[in-house]
């Protein structure tokens, strides 16, 4: 790869307008818990002012599954990432409606932030739940499970983490098996070239509901980090 060249990133900025109630929480409650952009690496204990397994979900939408998860287990820590303003104002609503506190989120790109911000094998596990499947053959090279993606998150994994996807479009679910099996530092716990059952902590979104009743598939992988 030509070091001069700009990366390619998985997400375009499409900021829809606004609504007044979800300005007013995203400038409320981001000083408490929203995360700014550094190139500090982060102390998890200190950011949420105890010790605890930390967990991260990259592009969480409006914040439901993740909502949802971290009410179920709250003896957990969760960041969650999302480039989308409108999405985490949802989510920050849900945190205050619901008081949670085991929450913090990032309004930045997930590749950075895994780059600059989170320790090398610091996070008991990474979710990555229904990433924009770039569909259009010409586009695909913009779907964030690439190799390179994948050997960085490894890198912020804990021995013995695991990193779950979940898809609804079948070939980016065969690109990211392709992908996840090639790595070296991964095996699949399903089984070689298996994908696993929805686990129990997956929330199902009312998306996928939409989808399933319309008779489309929902793929599920699994992969841990061995060493």
């Amino acid at each position: 790869m030509n070091p001069q060249a700009p990366r390619i990133k998985s997400f375009v900025r499409r900021e829809g307008r606004s609504s007044v109630k979800r300005k007013l929480a995203f400038d409320k409650l981001w000083p408490q818990f929203g995360i700014e952009p550094d190139s500090d690496v982060l102390d998890f204990d200190k950011l949420f002012a105890r010790h605890a397994p930390c967990f991260l979900e990259i592009g969480f939408g409006t914040g439901t599954a993740l909502i949802e998860t971290a009410s179920n287990h709250p003896q957990n820590n969760y960041l969650g990432v999302e480039v989308y303003r409108t999405g985490i104002a949802s989510l920050l609503n849900q945190v205050d409606e619901l008081g949670l506190t085991n929450i913090r989120v990032f309004n930045n790109d997930a590749v950075d932030i895994l780059n600059k911000q989170i320790e090398d094998r610091s996070l008991d596990g990474i979710f990555l739940f229904f990433p924009d499947p770039w569909h259009k053959q010409r586009h695909q090279k913009r779907r964030l499970v690439q190799a390179e993606f994948i050997q960085l998150v490894v890198q912020k994994l804990k021995p013995g983490a695991v990193f779950h996807a979940a898809t609804d479009w079948q070939d980016y679910a065969q690109q990211m098996m392709t992908v996840l099996s090639a790595n070296p530092k991964l095996t699949n716990v399903a089984g070689a070239q298996n994908y696993s059952p929805r686990p129990e902590y997956r929330p199902i979104t009312k998306f996928e509901q939409r989808g399933q009743k319309l008779g489309h598939g929902v793929w599920d992988l699994l992969f841990q980090r061995t060493v």
